[in-house]
Parts: structure tokens; sequence; C-alpha cells
């Protein structure tokens, strides 16, 4: 058994949370998951909200079956937020992303600040879920009236574990409101919105590896440090990809896809916008230049439906033929989940094509929809940054999901590596050891990243016409351009 600090990852994803603690063992770090729990979202009368108060509990009693740790960090999902009074209390359990409150709220905005000038500053792409937007749902509410500062999830778990209130870079960067040159609030364009800006003033904005605190004495955890990591759970991904070189892109899926590439600035040009790619930042200032697809959602919400688990689905899909119905998996019909098998069912008509005849047919159309809008999608940021893109990283969850890393190939035509499946988790952990003093840059922590996991590797087939003809058909059915000039 190795004496070798151990640091305490708390990972909250869409549909699930978990305590992993990582150790650095030569030239690997070595995790170990101590507590995975569901991430349920609770119907209040005024709408769809996290349960945060449980997830708290439950990352608690993963530290609790840590035991003693050198450091904690938390990273969850983006763009939503508490908001806090002037002492620091929750105004408010926070709204989850698909609740529809947002509305009309992309109208209220661009009347006040166009899409364009938005995009020319922050480089964010155009979602209704995107906390901006999020913001205008709550104008005029007693919560937003009172509030004096806001957390996004993350940073709201790390002030609750030591009590200090920070706001996180990578995470911030997902609100639609942060400069994307600066890594800066857009004062101005908060003040435009007619948001407050007392939200964006007194708390402090800070980088992956800041030391926050340390967990506070009623917890009785010890005293170990709370770091700021990369809190928003992409941008710990990225940390633990292995990317070689700018020919490397990178898919971090998992209930959304997460597809882009790494670069040194932000790309601001119109055809960005266009192509409606995100720019998100990174450790080190890094900009992670991606889209945002619908992702494992939808054979997620097929599995609730139908009380199937993922193994059993995933043999479904392989056995269902090939030639079956495609859709976009970003239709706005999916956003709220649901039956998804009856919303692809529509889908399906309104686009003319005969609907998917049994639960594996449906389980093929998404996984090979998913695998088209991927190589749509990659297509889209070469023609943005001027980059050949050869390989493909997939990290997450659905890294496990071996058929859609083969038809991801296929159809994409290009080599991918899927692995690891805990990646959030352990760029976590990495951050945590820089912070600490255990490693040194982002290309160690890439380096480490490498030799903890073995990936599968998947090789496009070298005869491409089924995979032409599949990815014209997908062209044609969603109307969409296969690229976006320069």
């Amino acid at each position: 058994m190795t004496d070798a600090p151990r640091y305490a990852a708390i990972d909250l994803g869409a549909s699930s949370g978990r305590v992993v603690c990582g150790r650095l063992e030569r030239d690997r770090v070595v995790l170990e998951e101590r507590h995975r729990f569901a991430n349920r979202p609770v119907r209040l009368p005024d709408g769809l909200r996290w349960n945060l108060l449980h997830l708290f509990a439950e990352a608690l009693d993963g530290l609790r079956r840590a035991g003693s740790v050198a450091g904690v960090g938390v990273d969850t999902w983006g763009v939503d937020y508490a908001l806090l009074d002037g002492s620091g209390h929750v105004l408010g359990l926070p709204f989850h992303y698909r609740d529809g409150r947002t509305g009309g709220t992309l109208e209220r905005a661009f009347e006040r600040v166009t899409a364009d000038e938005l995009y020319a500053v922050t480089g964010i792409q155009t979602m209704p879920i995107n906390t901006i937007f999020q913001l205008l749902a709550d104008d005029g509410s007693p919560a937003l009236d009172a509030a004096a500062a806001i957390a996004l999830v993350p940073d709201l778990l790390a002030h609750w574990l030591c009590g200090r209130v920070a706001n996180e870079r990578t995470n911030a960067s997902t609100t639609g409101l942060l400069d994307a040159r600066t890594g800066e609030w857009a004062h101005g364009l908060i003040e435009r919105l007619g948001l407050p800006a007392r939200l964006f003033g007194e708390t402090e904005l800070v980088e992956p590896g800041a030391e926050l605190g340390r967990l506070l004495a009623h917890h009785e955890l010890g005293d170990a440090p709370v770091y700021a990591v990369a809190s928003h759970d992409t941008a710990s991904a990225y940390v633990a990809a292995p990317l070689r070189d700018p020919h490397d892109a990178m898919l971090s899926s998992g209930t959304w896809s997460l597809l882009g590439v790494e670069l040194r600035e932000p790309v601001l040009s119109d055809a960005a916008r266009d192509a409606n790619v995100t720019n998100e930042r990174g450790v080190d200032g890094t900009i992670r230049l991606l889209k945002n697809v619908m992702g494992l959602w939808l054979e997620q919400e097929c599995a609730r439906l139908w009380d199937v688990d993922f193994p059993e689905m995933h043999r479904l899909a392989d056995d269902a033929p090939a030639d079956g119905p495609l859709f976009d998996p970003d239709d706005d019909a999916f956003l709220a989940g649901g039956d998804v098998p009856a919303l692809i069912e529509d889908v399906c008509r309104r686009t003319g094509q005969r609907p998917p005849d049994s639960r594996g047919a449906v389980l093929r159309a998404i996984h090979t929809s998913l695998a088209c809008k991927y190589r749509l999608v990659l297509e889209r940021l070469e023609a943005v940054t001027g980059r050949e893109i050869r390989r493909l990283h997939v990290v997450g969850g659905g890294a496990q999901n071996r058929l859609l890393s083969r038809l991801t190939a296929d159809i994409t035509g290009r080599e991918v590596l899927a692995g690891a499946v805990e990646a959030t988790a352990l760029g976590n952990v990495l951050v945590q050891l820089r912070a600490a003093g255990e490693i040194g840059s982002l290309d160690d922590m890439r380096r480490l990243a490498a030799a903890s996991a073995e990936p599968a590797v998947d090789e496009p087939a070298s005869e491409r016409a089924a995979a032409e003809e599949t990815y014209g058909r997908f062209l044609d059915i969603t109307g969409v351009q296969a690229r976006t000039a320069a």
C-alpha cells in the first residue's frame, strides 16, 4: 500500500455524481472510486431544479469514505448557478438548464445586444441553456432583486466546503458573460443587457489550482485544502485528454457530447460565429473551441423509459440494420427529453422517413446520427481553424460505447482512441497534484494522463462508400451544410 498523498475529486455529472480519490504512483495516477450516487433533479411548482442539498450530502458521505486526503476539488456541468445574498446565503435551489423558463429570453437579449456583438466579445455559442439567458428569465424575481453574488454550481459546493465564494474561470466562461480575450467579466455587455452589475463585482475570479480555503471544521473531515480545479467538467476532461499534436480533437462523451480542439487564443471570426462553435477557457488560459452536441442524453432517456441497462441497449443497437433513419441530435424537440422514441418517430415523419420499428433500430438511429453530427462538427472546426484533424480522443462514460466509437471512426474517416472513462475525475486530481507542487506543467499532466489509461483504438474502414452514403443521407435529411467557409 503506497503512502502517497491522496486527493479527492468530487465529480458531478448531469445524471450521476462520484467521489474519486487519486494518487501519484511513479509515472501514473491511480484512481479509486469511493462513492457513486444518482443525480436526480426535482420538479417543483416553479420549475425543474437541481437537488444540490442531496448532492452535497452525498459528496460529504464520499469524503468520509475516502478518509484522510491531501486536497479536495469540485467539478460539475456548466451554466447553472445559485444566487447569493450579501451574507453568502443561497436564494433558492438552482434551476436545471432543461427547465423551459428561458423561452423568449434570446429575443430579449438580442434586442439589447445583437448576437454578433455578444459573440465578438464572449465567443460562446447561442444556446437557450446559457447563463446569460437564464439570468434574463430571473428578471424581476425576488431572488435576483436580493442577490449580491452569483455562484455557479461548483463555486457553490466549494463555498459550502470551505466558506469562501469565488468564481472559477473555466466554469465562468460557460455563462456567455466572460470576455473571451481577457478572461474577465464583460461588464459593458452585462450593463447593456440590464443584468445586475453587483453580481459580477466583488466575487473574485480564480484560475484552476487556486487554494480556496480549508475544509470547515463542522464537516469533521479534517482540514485539507479545497482547491479550485478546472471546475467545468469538460475543462477537467481536457486536462486528462492525451492530446499529441494540433491534428488531435477531443470528444468528452456523456449526457452531452462536447467536441473540439485546444487553442492558445479564442476564434471570434464570422465563420466561427456562423458555425455556432464556442470558446471556453481551460487550464493555463487555453481555449477549448468546441461544439455542444446533444449526446447520450438521448440514449439515457430511452434507458429510463424502457428500464433496460446499457449493455443490453448496445447489443440491440449492434444487431439492428445499418441503413435506418437519421436525424439531427440537436433538434429542439429533444432538449427537454421525455419519450425520446416517440420524438424520434415524429422527427422521422417530419423528414419523410420511415420511423424505426424496434428498440434496436431506435438506438442504432441515435448512434449513427451522433457519429454523423461528429463528422459535421469536425469539418466545421477544420474550416474555422485551418487545421486538419486526423485523430479523435474520446473520454468520459461514452468511451465505453464500442458501437458508437466504431461508427464514429467509420463515418468521420478518422482514428478514434476511446478512454479514459473517468477523465473528469482524473483531470480534477491532476490539477490538485500540480497545485500541491507534485507535478509541473500542463504537458506533465498530459503525459501522466496518457500513462494512466489505455485507450481502445478504432480505425476507419478502408472501404469508404457506405460511410459516405450514410453521411450524405444525413446532410440531405437534416438540410445542414457540410462546411463553413473560413
